[in-house]
């Protein structure tokens, strides 16, 4: 009888190690497709945000050689370079800003990711 129950014992020891194993593959599981769909949306955020750089770039040289034609004078082109240069100052500052703040989007989704294993 106590080998029975012996036998019963590591049954269940082993039942019960069986489904921690396969819950922790299962939190290895989705950790690991997490991480993978953060990446990715962090790729394509990337990617459209240096498109849109791109076009504002553009925009500002065309918006440059179009006020270089139209000025006239020495102070035309000198005024004409300190606005674009502080056009310039700006668009850095906002994309500093924009930097900073994907950054701590970024952050923000990882200790998400992490935190939802923890708290099951």
């Amino acid at each position: 009888m106590s080998q029975l129950s012996g036998a019963n014992a590591m049954a269940n020891e082993t039942a019960e190690l069986s489904e921690r194993v396969a819950l922790s593959n299962k939190h290895a599981l989705e950790l690991l497709i997490g991480s993978q769909q953060i990446v990715l949306e962090e790729i394509l955020f990337a990617s459209n945000d240096a498109l849109d750089r791109a076009r504002t770039e553009t925009h500002l040289l065309a918006e440059f050689v179009s006020k270089l034609a139209g000025a006239h004078s020495v102070r035309g082109i000198q005024a004409m370079v300190q606005e674009c240069g502080q056009h310039q100052i700006d668009f850095l500052r906002r994309d500093c800003d924009r930097f900073f703040k994907h950054g701590q989007r970024l952050i923000d989704a990882s200790v998400n990711l992490a935190g939802q294993r923890w708290r099951r």
